[in-house]
């Protein structure tokens, strides 16, 4: 009697060790996808950047031909959209005090 509680126990730790080494092989394979996805990211961020660089280059260049002061135009940009989202904000605000009533 005792021999067949033991064999049980024992094949209930021979299963759950087989499902653990199963899940094991299975985050491998996820880390591995995970890790090829990764460099397969970095490697289109790196050539955007590269793109953008390039494109940027080409966009002063125009710009200095035509006298623009690229930084105005960049500072200028900025200041809009600053202008728009403090807008947004405090429309969102309105609207938040509104719907209490």
């Amino acid at each position: 009697m005792g021999l067949g509680t033991t064999a049980k126990k024992l094949q209930k730790v021979t299963e759950m060790a087989e499902n653990v080494y199963q899940r094991l092989n299975e985050l491998r394979a996820q880390i591995s996808e995970m890790r090829e996805t990764t460099g397969e990211t970095q490697a289109t961020v790196d050539r955007l950047e590269t793109e953008t660089a390039e494109i940027r280059a080409i966009v002063e260049a125009i710009a200095d031909q035509e006298d623009i002061d690229t930084e105005t135009v960049i500072a200028d940009a900025h200041i809009t959209e600053a202008e728009a989202e403090a807008e947004t904000a405090e429309s969102a605000a309105e609207s938040g005090s509104d719907s209490g009533l």
